[in-house]
């Protein structure tokens, strides 16, 4: 394997700064027209605003390394920057976004490698452990697995370095994944800065597996791995279809800790007369003052992300999900978002879909700020 060295104590500059740009951002605002067609060399949106201007910076981790069905999230990040181009910027809740700035910090190329050198490794380490194999072939997997779980944990190192740096910068952070392990190293630095705060995590899956295949920093494990960070004082786990007794387990253990609304339970009460807005109220007063919005794609149903790695039967509408989100963002504080999951397939309708739910996550990012 060629080895690609990721520092997790990069500096800001490292990879960032660009030409000084002249331009105050109230001049940008002044001279921008948000009814034309984005340049292509624009930023994130076809907005101009450098990453010191903006309100709002984005976070890009293109890592999929643990993915054991489908494949394709490390692109995602790429892959949303490009749709939202085709997004209009006047949103009637979040009229004046635009002019907050948000940018999309630069995608770490290292990274990007080290993420498809380590996927070959740990497929080796899947196929060994689903179909066995020799002493020699075992003993390789063996030393890949140990290998996999050290660069995974550099990897959120460095995400925990790049997002405290802006958080210190006093920007409004989201991250853009990247497979749903991506963003424990944001995690941690929320649990750095805040005393306590609570999880919305939206998924068609539990993530309570430990070290699901072997692998420490899965992304079948991070809300598991996120539970070791004291300051999460609640996890409350949205559109829910599947998972297994060990996460029921885990579950039962943290006793009150952990809320699980399942997909199938939210359709029962809708059935039986209960509003959505009844339910995310519900939902809303099981969160703490202060939220982290952690949003796997495939919460939503199939048809709006058909090439993300794990689709289930059932989820949200796109509405429904809006809605929750900017429910909750008039009741509570968001702290930070993560969005992950976004695979592009062999058309941009994934990263249009998901492009368009980052720009509601930033609108409530920003809502009361």
């Amino acid at each position: 394997m060629t080895k690609v060295s990721v520092n997790p104590r990069l500096g800001p500059g490292t990879y960032l700064r660009r030409n000084p740009d002249p331009m105050s951002k109230a001049a940008k605002i002044k001279q921008f027209d948000p009814n034309s067609p984005a340049s292509v060399n624009a930023n994130m949106y076809g907005l101009p605003f450098t990453a010191e201007e903006s309100d709002i910076v984005l976070v890009p981790v293109p890592w999929e390394v643990t993915t054991s069905y489908g494949g394709g999230t490390s692109r995602g990040p790429e892959a949303i920057r490009e749709a939202s181009f085709q997004v209009d910027l006047f949103h009637p809740e979040f009229p004046e976004l635009w002019k907050r700035g948000i940018h999309l910090d630069e995608v770490p190329k290292a990274l990007l490698d080290q993420s498809k050198a380590l996927k070959k490794e740990a497929q080796q380490v899947i196929d060994v452990l689903v179909e066995g194999g020799s002493a020699k072939e075992q003993d390789k997997a063996r030393k890949a697995l140990e290998r996999i779980n050290l660069e995974c944990a550099v990897m959120n190192d460095w995400v925990e370095q790049r997002c405290g740096y802006w958080l210190d910068q006093g920007k409004l952070v989201g991250l853009v994944g990247g497979d749903h392990s991506t963003p424990l190293g944001f995690f941690r630095a929320q649990a750095a800065r805040h005393k306590s705060f609570g999880i919305l995590h939206i998924d068609a899956h539990l993530d309570l597996r430990i070290a699901y295949e072997g692998f420490t920093y899965s992304h079948a494990s991070i809300m598991y791995n996120a539970l070791s960070l004291k300051p999460v004082n609640k996890l409350v786990s949205v559109g829910i279809r599947d998972f297994c007794e060990q996460e029921n387990t885990v579950f039962l253990k943290e006793k009150g800790r952990v809320r699980i609304v399942r997909s199938a339970d939210i359709r029962r009460q809708q059935y039986d007369g209960i509003t959505w807005r009844e339910q995310c109220d519900a939902i809303i007063e099981s969160l703490p003052e202060k939220v982290h919005i952690s949003f796997d794609i495939d919460g939503l149903d199939p048809t709006l992300c058909p090439n993300t790695g794990t689709p289930v039967p059932g989820g949200f509408q796109f509405e429904e999900a809006t809605y929750l989100l900017s429910r909750l963002a008039a009741k509570r504080t968001v702290i930070g978002f993560d969005l992950v999951e976004v695979s592009p397939g062999k058309d941009e309708w994934d990263a249009n879909v998901g492009a368009r739910l980052l720009w509601h996550l930033c609108g409530v990012l920003a809502g009361k700020k």
